[in-house]
């Protein structure tokens, strides 16, 4: 019976087996339930009627019912108790059983589920109900007062599932000895079936039948050909698939795979090759096979191979598809990061026209209204239309050149486009009339190059159209879909946005460096104390409030000033105007730079103080400026800074220095004082005054600034001042200044000696007409003794003041410049002024006569007093001056 039939016997004996121990562990369990649920329901009980009689004699609950709101105290106390008992609920209720607490607040107030009338009589009650919590087993014990009466009630309780029991300890191990006795009995059953299983593969009836039915779903059913080849490229198996696939003939199985017509040489070769292959593409007629082949011998079996084949063609569509569609996202992503990425209208205009070839179109031109690139708004024709941008792949396109300026006909499409805000597309350039009236020789030779199809898109951005986009293709077959159509609007909607800022942009820039160069001085006085050169130049990001100034003085001195006002735009050159307008005003005081620098400073400080009242707009937040003095005279020139760059000088020898003047605090900060320091410099020396913008730059630190700024100008002592700052201005700027550049070089020159005639004046009226003749016999010396009558008169009027109503030591100086200059200097700190005398007063028309007399005087302070002093217009002929320096 076992040999004729093993799998059935082996079957039965080992079901037999486990149902014997699967009736023996089911019965241990069912006795461990009951007993554990016998012990639950008890061990429930007894926590219960402990927790619940331990709170109703706990101190403080007697004395919590008996106020207002016995639940504001017994709540948490409940819940404190509940959670430290390890019960599920402590309810406290009054004798009515109206609740007190719960664990739910929600409950408190409701009515106990639950039998309270034996506690009321005193008695101990356990019971078991489904309450709000479920299935719970609750007891019931009563509070009593000071004199025995029953006040209230508390009732504890747990939820039975909660309860832990023994069957919790003892389950584990009946469970482990159920298994190990299904273990012992399935090592007997396979002691018996072992041999059976070698012969038949461990296959019953049952099993080869399904088998069988497996055999010929494959052959039948599965959508995926399935071919069996033996090690002799032999055709041994191929399913209705594999045959509808490869169109194999009836009689294809038994035959060579070499000798079916159908298949093509790539597959023959790689199904008789009897390699390992992975989703390889093969052609097979119109269709496209993805071919995977794994050996069969390596698992035991027979040596051959299976190969399953899948038909791609239909996935190969999708996928290019898809393909595509990828594609263009990552052309939009592109699109966003390439392009705008300066506020440069023309610059924007050409990174669209580089980002869309050659993997959108083969060649892109972008036109502009002309008023867009000046920063206007455009006027909404087309007949100013100025080709901006064009890129493609090949340089020899017969399209319109670039910076040409375009009147688009009415029949083209992008005249069409101006007046609509529409794009359109042109899927046939040789068939489209309209635009061939543009230029018709133009457009043939355009149609001849190759270029077959456009799409055009205006550029449009807060309903102002500011041009045209045109997109060409002659290297790609295809002409423009509607699909492309929608690409190219997106492509020129993310940079119509960019170009209007960057118009916007060139407009306030325009208007902020013209504003700045109509307040910066548009030629430089003459004078004859320095040899000055200038650059100034604008950021191309936004103009700040650099400036500078050369202002002469009196006595051939002259000022230098090199200042920067913080932040950009027009607000900044409005500043900076405001400023060089103080300066300027205050330079008539012939105040000495430190005092210069505090009058600016309290400027500053209103400025700012206007600002940040004002409803719009913040304060200033202070400049730096740098102010100088130079005397051709003594050769000495005065300094003074505010937080601004230290000057450089370039000495005669080549070398350069930076003299290390007190800094100071920027203007506006207040609280510090300047300082002034003086320097002799020997004639010829170049003295350069720049702004931060020279030398500091993102990609560098300042002090290489410095130092690139001394190797610019080192070794140059005979160079030009103007030669200079070119110079310096290609060593050490970029080509797009992200800052205001101010550069300011002068060379010093000294007056000769002979030019220069001074005395000691005694303190004496008489002393005056002896200094009459001296200067009377020096311009006779000069030249100038057309001027000794005017001079005379001045010098008398100065001198007889300064012994009149000054101090000793009286000292007088005649300077022969562009003009004739005398200047009289006493030690007192007094200042004369200009008045007119009534007819019958004896005095008060001296000053008044000087003023008469002279071009121009005035009076300066010093250190050790004053100096008065008045210049004459030197005599001119043949319209020269023959006495200039």
């Amino acid at each position: 019976m076992t040999d004729k039939h093993p799998r059935s016997v082996a079957g039965q004996v080992f079901t037999l087996q486990v149902a014997v121990v699967v009736l023996l562990v089911a019965a241990a369990v069912v006795a461990l339930v009951l007993q554990s649920r016998y012990d639950s329901s008890r061990e429930a009980k007894r926590r219960s009627i402990a927790v619940a009689q331990t709170f109703a004699h706990s101190p403080g609950v007697l004395a919590a019912l008996k106020t207002p709101d016995p639940s504001k105290v017994l709540q948490p106390l409940t819940e404190v108790a509940r959670k430290a008992a390890g019960v599920d609920f402590i309810v406290v209720m009054d004798t009515k059983g109206i609740r007190y607490t719960h664990p739910q607040p929600g409950r408190i107030g409701k009515r106990f589920v639950g039998t309270i009338e034996p506690s009321l009589a005193g008695h101990v009650y356990t019971e078991s109900v489904h309450g709000p919590l479920g299935h719970e087993v609750q007891a019931t014990v009563p509070i009593y007062d000071l004199k025995g009466k029953v006040v209230a009630l508390v009732s504890a309780g747990l939820k039975v599932k909660n309860v832990t029991s023994v069957v919790d300890r003892q389950l584990p191990i009946i469970l482990g000895a159920g298994a190990a006795a299904l273990a012992v009995a399935t090592g007997g059953t396979a002691l018996v079936t072992r041999r059976l299983r070698r012969q038949t593969h461990s296959l019953g009836p049952a099993e080869m039948t399904r088998m069988y039915e497996h055999h010929d779903a494959v052959l039948h059913s599965v959508r995926e050909g399935v071919l069996i080849v033996d090690n002799d490229g032999q055709l041994l198996l191929a399913n209705d698939e594999a045959r509808r696939l490869l169109d194999l003939p009836p009689d294809a199985e038994g035959r060579h795979i070499s000798e079916l017509p159908s298949l093509d040489p790539p597959t023959v070769e790689l199904l008789t090759s009897g390699r390992e292959a992975t989703d390889e593409v093969h052609l097979a007629g119109e269709r496209l096979l993805a071919v995977n082949q794994r050996p069969t011998d390596s698992h035991g079996g027979p040596e051959g191979t299976v190969a399953t084949l899948r038909d791609s063609t239909e996935l190969r569509a999708l996928y290019g598809k898809a393909e595509v569609a990828r594609e263009r996202l990552k052309l939009l992503y592109d699109a966003g990061l390439g392009i705008g990425t300066t506020l440069d209208v023309v610059r924007t205009a050409e990174e669209l026209a580089k980002v869309a070839v050659p993997r959108f179109a083969d060649f892109v031109t972008v036109d502009l209204a002309d008023p867009v690139l000046r920063g206007e708004e455009p006027n909404g024709t087309g007949a100013d239309m100025r080709r901006t941008a064009v890129h493609g792949i090949r340089d020899d396109h017969p399209l319109y050149e670039l910076d040409r300026l375009i009147d688009f006909v009415p029949s083209t499409p992008q005249a069409r486009g101006l007046g609509s805000g529409l794009s359109e597309l042109v899927p046939d350039l040789a068939d489209a009339s309209g635009w061939h009236a543009q230029d018709p020789e133009r457009t043939r030779m355009i149609v001849d190059y190759g270029i077959h199809s456009l799409i055009t898109v205006p550029l449009q951005a807060r309903g102002v159209i500011l041009g045209m986009t045109n997109f060409w293709r002659s290297e790609k077959p295809q002409p423009f879909e509607e699909d492309d159509l929608s690409l190219a609007e997106e492509l020129v909607a993310r940079a119509a946005v960019s170009i209007d800022n960057a118009r916007r942009f060139t407009r306030e820039h325009t208007l902020a460096v013209a504003l700045q160069r109509s307040l910066l001085p548009r030629a430089l006085p003459e004078q004859s104390a320095l040899d000055v050169a200038h650059r100034y130049l604008p950021a191309l990001s936004g103009v700040s409030g650099d400036w500078f100034d050369v202002i002469p003085l009196p006595g051939s001195r002259v000022a230098l000033v090199v200042g920067d006002v913080v932040g950009h735009g027009l607000h900044a050159a409005a500043t900076m105007g405001r400023l060089r307008t103080a300066v300027h005003n205050f330079s008539t005081l012939d105040l000495p730079p430190d005092e210069i620098l505090n009058h600016l400073d309290d400027v500053v400080g209103r400025i700012d103080q206007e600002e940040e009242g004002a409803a719009a707009g913040a304060g200033v937040m202070g400049a730096t400026c740098l102010y100088a003095v130079y005397d051709p005279v003594s050769r000495r020139c005065a300094m003074a800074r505010a937080g601004h760059p230290l000057p450089a000088l370039v000495h005669l020898d080549g070398s350069v220095s930076f003299p290390d003047l007190p800094a100071g605090p920027p203007l506006g900060l207040g609280g510090m004082p300047f300082e002034t320091a003086e320097l002799e410099l020997a004639e010829g020396t170049q003295l350069v005054l720049y702004t931060d913008g020279l030398i500091e730059d993102r990609t560098r630190d300042i002090d290489v600034g410095i130092e690139m700024l001394r190797k610019a100008l080192e070794s140059h002592p005979d160079r030009s001042p103007d030669a200079s700052c070119q110079a310096v201005l290609d060593a050490l700027l970029p080509s797009r200044p992200k800052d205001d550049v101010a550069l300011l070089i002068a060379r010093t020159r000294a007056i000769p000696p002979d030019h220069v005639a001074c005395w000691d004046v005694p303190l004496d009226p008489a002393a005056v007409a002896g200094m009459r003749a001296a200067v009377a016999e020096k311009l006779d010396e000069w030249g100038l003794s057309e001027l000794a009558f005017a001079m005379e008169l001045v010098l008398s009027e100065l001198i007889t003041n300064a012994i009149r109503y000054g101090s000793a030591p009286v000292t007088m100086q005649l300077l022969l410049d562009r003009t004739l200059t005398c200047e009289v200097a006493d030690g007192s700190s007094t200042s004369p002024h200009l008045r007119y005398a009534a007819t019958m007063d004896e005095g008060g028309r001296g000053l008044f006569l000087v003023a008469q007399m002279a071009e121009r005087w005035g009076t300066r302070y010093t250190p050790e007093g004053k100096v008065i002093w008045a210049e004459l217009a030197l005599p001119r002929s043949d319209g020269s001056d023959d006495h200039a320096v």
